[in-house]
């Protein structure tokens, strides 16, 4: 007997299926247990989710205001978790205006700014780069080989690691001029620090690690 497929897993589907620039995404649960509703929609809390009829509607958005991709994975893991089962599907999704893509600042300005809001004794850094087409993915990769790159995130985005003085992870001057170079080829996207540590002093280690997704990073 097959199992059905889990919520945050049948997301991921969907979100491959958009198209590279999409903006924000509407999608509806319909629930097999009508009594487990009120649940799903606790746990959907931060995403603000309404009814439709007997379902759930909720939006994800990669710019501005909502959830973004990876705050609704983990929404949608809380769910599986707490064995609550149905059909997620896609309502409608909007594209980013191309204007506001043009307006977009380069990769490694973002990154200058990411890492200007970090205190000064930072050490470790995790952080991804989105770029705004799968086009870019193969060629970024490439570009950004010095960060050892990992695909994790989104069928666009690559993470990386950066350490301040010592330990795992590339140095942000590299960083910086890695990006330089995804911008002198023309690519675009979004750049953003998604955990921090600060005054680490690893001991016969290479530094802390992170537990992402059941996997260490």
């Amino acid at each position: 007997m097959l199992r059905p497929l889990r919520l945050v897993d049948r997301f991921n589907e969907i979100e491959r299926e958009l198209p590279d620039d999409w903006a924000e995404a509407t999608l509806v649960l319909a629930l097999t247990d009508d009594a487990r509703r009120e649940r799903a929609a606790a746990l959907l809390g931060p995403a603000n989710p309404g009814r439709s009829g007997q379902n759930l509607r909720f939006t994800t958005s990669r710019r501005g205001g909502g959830v973004a991709p990876d705050g609704m994975r983990r929404l949608l893991r809380r769910l599986d978790d707490d064995a609550i089962q149905g059909a997620l599907e896609l309502v409608r999704a909007t594209e980013a205006p191309r204007a506001e893509l043009r307006r977009r600042p380069s990769l490694h300005d973002q990154w200058r700014r990411a890492l200007g809001g970090l205190p000064a004794d930072w050490s470790d850094v995790y952080a991804e780069v989105r770029f705004d087409s799968t086009d870019y993915v193969e060629r970024g990769a490439l570009l950004l080989a010095p960060l050892n790159p990992a695909r994790h995130g989104g069928p666009a985005a690559l993470r990386f690691r950066a350490a301040h003085h010592f330990g795992y992870g590339v140095s942000p001057e590299m960083a910086t001029r890695c990006f330089e170079r995804c911008d002198e080829d023309g690519m675009t996207g979004e750049v953003e620090i998604l955990r921090a540590l600060s005054d680490t002093n690893p001991v016969g280690t290479q530094g802390p690690v992170w537990l992402v997704g059941g996997r260490s990073v």
